[in-house]
């Protein structure tokens, strides 16, 4: 049975698994070897997955991991970007556990967090033509917003971001 919890300092591994080989999934038909490792690299490391499991704030509510029997099986996380908006930072998958639900449990706990810190409106990024994410979040009531130049993107990378948007 899936169990969604706060992430604690025992966690961390999973987290960095799941998230880089998510990420992996997600993105290798959509961007460049490099470009996965340079995000791989920026945001699934120990020191930093540590310090975003023991520092949480308004602004970062901390990961939370979906785990069965002992092991993370999805992670996600986010945090107040306004008074009233809320932003959903990151949520993978262990890539062979999709369309499972673990993905709805995770969104619904840091919605429920994000919502006792005020927040009446919730945001997400999906980088363009992400077809595992994008028909997700859809289906989660978010609504096309905007687009915008891709995180990290360097040169003549034509990754491009869409925002979406959802009242919770």
């Amino acid at each position: 049975m899936i169990q969604v919890q706060k992430a604690t300092k025992q966690h961390v591994a999973g987290i960095i698994s799941v998230c880089t080989r998510g990420y992996w999934s997600t993105y290798k038909e959509l961007a460049s070897a490099e470009y996965i490792q340079r995000i791989c690299d920026e945001f699934y490391h120990e020191a930093r997955v540590s310090k975003e499991v023991a520092e949480t704030s308004n602004h970062w509510g901390g990961y939370f991991v979906a785990i069965e029997n002992g092991t993370v099986v999805g992670a996600g996380g986010g945090g107040m970007i306004a008074e009233q908006s809320a932003e959903l930072f990151v949520l993978y998958l262990d890539p062979d556990r999709r369309n499972e639900g673990i993905g709805s449990k995770l969104l619904a706990e840091i919605t429920k967090q994000q919502l006792t810190l005020g927040a009446t409106e919730q945001w997400v990024s999906v980088q363009q033509h992400n077809e595992k994410g994008i028909p997700f979040y859809k289906a989660k009531g978010f609504i096309y917003q905007t687009k915008q130049r891709g995180y990290a993107t360097i040169e003549n990378e034509p990754y491009v971001s869409l925002r979406y948007k959802r009242n919770i």
